[in-house]
């Protein structure tokens, strides 16, 4: 617990731990579903993942890992254009706030 207001290196070291291991844990619980890009966030407490995946792919792996994550705030914005369409999901788990990215370019190639 942070008191004074204060936030000390331990507490963003501690933070960032607990988000590394939550990510393990997240990893060993989905060992089927493809990998993506994960930070662990600078300030500590939150887990990004983004999907990287070949464009043809990444609504549905985007889809695969919010739904294994159980993340239920989603949020589809689309670009001035249309195209491309910014995909992020986000929730808590194991007390660590995650989230999942992806930018998709919908031509047919994705299903919804």
């Amino acid at each position: 617990m942070v008191t004074g207001g204060w936030i000390t290196q331990a507490d963003r070291s501690r933070w960032q731990q607990q988000a590394a291991a939550e990510l393990a844990a997240i990893l060993a619980a989905h060992p089927g579903i493809p990998v993506i890009a994960w930070t662990v966030t600078a300030s500590g407490g939150a887990l990004s993942g983004h999907v990287l995946a070949p464009a043809a792919g990444r609504r549905a792996l985007f889809g695969q890992w919010r739904q294994a994550l159980g993340l239920d705030e989603v949020t589809e914005t689309p670009s001035a254009g249309g195209t491309p369409v910014y995909l992020h999901a986000r929730g808590v788990r194991g007390g660590v706030a995650v989230s999942v990215t992806a930018t998709v370019f919908d031509g047919g190639e994705d299903s919804r």
